[in-house]
């Protein structure tokens, strides 16, 4: 320990006077010389048994710690962007980072090497004809999440769909994002409708898949669609095409994106798909060439 000033020097004084032989203080000062000099060994003694506490700072512990010391001590907040659930992008759009608690166990990959491209919204007289053109020279099926209204008006596109050798899905009767947040019943009903639009139109195509408008995933409309055969159907890559940011943007989010197993996100219907269209075109022989892209398998359950 170590004193300064003037203080520090007259203190040194006095006890030097108080040690002199004859002094009638001796005897005090030679006591209190030893029980400062205890006080300090043991304070010395007590900071080298006792590890340094970690430093702390507004976002964590910095420094050196065992970790296994403060283990009872609660964990940082995580911060909202971490801990958000994922937001819907758009008509089918959900965060590619999306939580696997918030999708009920839907399928977000084909589950092998395998590449889905999967199309949503339709049939549509413009576009899917289109879109059917384009698989066809490369040689690739796919998979048509079609909505219930839009096969009732268009069966003829439905069985186009199946004769070229493509999987359907059942996508809702009129793509009601909120669907399930509504009754059991209302959700088994929506979804036997459509059922019932697609096999008027193919009486003997398996529907074996359901996809919830928006990625909206909730537990009862998982439970129904398994109830009814049918697997939730999600995906891992969303160019976000309903929003028509054009061809090139399209293709270079699905090609940058796209990994073995990777499950696809475009649209067919909903809009203008002239940009998914065109997309195509400089999306299938990148992808033919890196990857085996085939339909969802029929058997899935």
């Amino acid at each position: 320990m170590t004193t300064g000033g003037g203080h520090g020097s007259r203190w040194l004084d006095r006890l030097r006077t108080l040690l002199r032989p004859g002094s009638t203080g001796r005897a005090v000062a030679i006591v209190t010389l030893v029980a400062v000099t205890l006080l300090g060994s043991a304070y010395a003694l007590g900071r080298s048994l006792i590890p340094d506490r970690p430093r702390h700072s507004a976002t964590g512990v910095t420094g050196d710690m065992d970790k296994a010391h403060y283990a009872d001590q609660p964990p940082a907040e995580a911060s909202p962007s971490a801990s958000a659930s994922p937001t819907e992008s758009g008509q089918d759009g959900a965060s590619r980072d999306a939580a696997d608690d918030t999708l009920f166990g839907a399928h977000v990959t084909t589950g092998d090497a395998r590449v889905a491209l999967t199309f949503d919204d339709g049939p549509d007289p413009q576009y899917t004809p289109q879109v059917l053109a384009a698989l066809r020279e490369y040689g690739v099926r796919a998979t048509f999440c079609v909505v219930g209204e839009m096969v009732q008006n268009h069966p003829d596109l439905v069985q186009a769909i199946v004769a070229d050798g493509h999987t359907l899905c059942n996508h809702s009767w009129n793509h009601d994002v909120t669907l399930g947040k509504r009754s059991t019943a209302a959700i088994r009903a929506d979804l036997l409708r459509t059922n019932e639009a697609i096999r008027a139109a193919v009486p003997d195509a398996p529907i074996v898949w359901y996809r919830q408008p928006g990625g909206a995933w909730t537990y009862p409309v998982v439970s129904v669609a398994h109830g009814l055969g049918m697997t939730p159907l999600h995906w891992d890559v969303d160019p976000a095409d309903w929003e028509a940011p054009g061809a090139a943007k399209i293709a270079s989010t699905v090609l940058g994106g796209v990994e073995p197993g990777s499950i696809v996100l475009m649209h067919d219907a909903g809009g203008n798909r002239q940009g998914t269209v065109d997309a195509l075109y400089r999306i299938l022989p990148t992808l033919t060439s890196r990857f085996q892209l085939e339909a969802l398998p029929t058997d899935a359950t």
